[in-house]
């Protein structure tokens, strides 16, 4: 327990005993009934002085009606009525049910308080002294960084001298370490399993891939769902609303009957059956105890309005490459045109992709196995949708897709593959098409059938062209697919999968962040797939998935969607028993005693069954 927590249960522990010293005290008139009074108004005082003195500076701050102001009235009528047994009983009870609200949402923290452990607070650099820590945020982008075994990798970057296995389970959720060898990229809040690495940063410390996902963490509740503004809008007006209810009810009444103790005690209890506390504390707390659940299965949800939207999905749009397959792709096939060689052909196509970052590209310049000078290309340009220009050793040289030898009035033969097909010309000669070929994730198959089993509506998205997207979908069992899509074409059908739904469920884009920002900003959710390190997925989309692994998106559903049953669970139970026991004291039938349970035992089981989501999928 925190020390306010504890000091909480001190005061709670004080205040019973006190209240069990009264009640063993007889009940007879003289000094004893004094010792009585004085014992039940020092327990008193020791569980409700917070309450009292908040309540006081509510009303110095204007915001007169919450729930201490409620707890003060009716304890301190209850107090004037000689009830002082109900009201030592209403603040202790309170002050235990606050208790246990407090610990719940602490145990919800522990998941947030373990993802922060991944910020290192030091980064190793040589010097000419030797090794040397210093602050990370001191160290420039392009610098070169030592990570001992058993250390955090600080920030991000690639692999320059080293090898071995690195922990990731604090940033995926997943045991399965990861090896890495020179040339491979790094992210910072891993932990090196292996032998020392020297890593040669990419990004400062503060755009680094753990900075930007605890800054994402810690804003998460500032996005506030629609069921939690109903609970703040709705206590705004509520508790007014009541506390005049309850004044009604001890004036009116009484200028007809008389009775004014009895239609007094009534309005008092009448304030304590009101007090909003279940919903005001067990629903938040069901958003943060799956925010902080998701944490802890790599999945980074920003706000309360995306678990909401998360549990409404009807319509589940992807993207195909880096979402549904590896995106490591490879060459699995060369057909030159007649009179070509096939190593003419490879090599113009690496020439031509000298300064692509398109995984394909990489793939043509690894097989071709040299990079042309750099000093011969005098001109590169991406052609969107369609491949690459490029002008090396004063030859013009094209490599894409069929619309680009279209678009160039290239005379080329067509490639039916399942694969990616890149055709090359140049100087307006056609040298032939090489095969690409990607794999699918091993749960691809199953992410879909399972979405489809609980009613969404799957559609693949791709820029690749209508045979390798067939294909895919195919193997998928998917039956929506679109095919040579520009980013632009993507963002167009998402909207209008958006205007056909008509606000009856969300439309969700999964994407792997590479040219995806702007369909992941447009749609209802946004999922950032295998985004790690990616500035654009992680500040575009609404859900960070941290491994590669697209199951986390149903894993994700269940999780909002299981928040979301507590929440329409806690708001019914607490309304219910409410209304009920407000009637009821306001017909003299329930007293003080039911009243504490329908403040104090309506909160505790509300936040008990809120406390149920911190459990991890």
């Amino acid at each position: 327990m925190s020390k306010k927590e504890k000091k909480r249960f001190r005061r709670i522990l004080i205040s019973a005993v006190l209240t069990a010293a009264a009640l063993l005290v007889p009940d007879v008139p003289g000094w004893l009934g004094y010792v009585s009074v004085a014992l039940y108004l020092a327990a008193y005082v020791v569980s409700g002085s917070d309450v009292l003195i908040n309540a006081v500076r509510g009303i110095g701050s204007g915001s007169v009606f919450d729930e201490n102001f409620l707890m003060s009235v009716a304890t301190l009528g209850a107090i004037a009525l000689g009830d002082l047994t109900e009201a030592v009983s209403v603040m202790l009870f309170y002050q235990i049910g606050e208790l246990f609200q407090s610990l719940a949402v602490s145990r919800s923290r522990k998941n947030i308080t373990a993802l922060m452990d991944i910020r290192p607070d030091t980064a190793m650099i040589e010097t000419e002294s030797g090794m040397q820590e210093v602050d990370p945020e001191s160290i420039p982008e392009g610098s070169e960084i030592i990570v001992r075994t058993g250390d955090k990798i600080p920030i991000d970057g690639v692999v320059t001298e080293g090898s071995g296995e690195l922990n990731t389970a604090a940033l995926t959720g997943e045991s399965k370490p990861r090896y890495v060898v020179p040339g491979d990229e790094v992210i910072s809040g891993c932990v090196n399993n292996g032998t020392m690495l020297r890593i040669r940063t990419t990004k400062s410390f503060g755009e680094s891939t753990v900075s930007k996902i605890l800054e994402l963490v810690e804003n998460s509740s500032f996005k506030k769902a629609k069921a939690e503004a109903f609970i703040s809008r709705f206590a705004k007006y509520y508790t007014p609303a009541v506390c005049i209810a309850a004044l009604i009810l001890a004036v009116i009444p009484p200028l007809f009957t008389g009775s004014w103790s009895v239609w007094i005690h009534r309005a008092l209890t009448f304030l304590v059956i009101s007090c909003p506390c279940a919903l005001l504390l067990s629903i938040p707390l069901a958003f943060f105890g799956s925010i902080g659940g998701a944490s802890r299965s790599g999945i980074l949800i920003k706000g309360g309005t995306d678990v909401e939207s998360l549990a409404s999905i009807r319509t589940a749009v992807m993207d195909k490459t880096g979402t549904l397959t590896e995106g490591s792709f490879r060459v699995s096939g060369v057909s030159p045109a007649d009179g070509i060689a096939a190593d003419h052909l490879v090599n113009a196509a690496a020439a031509a992709e000298t300064y692509s970052t398109h995984p394909i590209a990489n793939a043509l310049r690894e097989y071709a196995g040299t990079t042309a000078d750099p000093s011969l290309i005098t001109e590169a340009s991406d052609i969107a949708g369609q491949g690459v220009r490029a002008v090396c050793g004063g030859s013009t040289i094209l490599a894409g897709n069929s619309k680009l030898m279209k678009a160039e009035n290239i005379a080329f033969v067509t490639e039916s593959f399942s694969g990616t097909t890149v055709y090359v010309a140049e100087n307006g000669q056609f040298l032939g098409s090489i095969r690409i070929s990607d794999s699918l994730k091993p749960t691809a198959a199953e992410t879909v059938g399972r979405l489809a089993s609980s009613g969404v509506r799957c559609v693949m998205l791709t820029g690749d062209s209508e045979n390798s997207a067939a294909s895919t979908a195919a193997e998928l069992g998917i039956s929506e697919y679109r095919a040579g899509l520009l980013p632009a074409d993507k963002v167009s059908f998402v909207e209008s999968l958006i205007s056909e739904l008509n606000g009856k469920g969300t439309v969700a884009f999964v994407g792997d962040g590479n040219n995806d920002a702007p369909v992941l900003m447009r749609a209802d959710v946004g999922i950032a797939m295998g985004a790690l390190g990616s500035d654009a997925a992680i500040e575009a989309a609404d859900i960070v998935l941290m491994d590669d692994d697209p199951s986390k998106i149903c894993t994700a559903m269940e999780i909002s969607r299981r928040c979301m049953r507590v929440v329409k669970e806690n708001i019914v139970f607490a309304l219910g028993i409410k209304a009920l026991c407000l009637i009821l004291g306001a017909l003299g039938i329930a007293g003080m005693w039911p009243a504490i349970f329908a403040d104090v035992g309506v909160m505790v089981i509300s936040v008990i069954n809120s406390a149920r989501l911190l459990k991890k999928i």
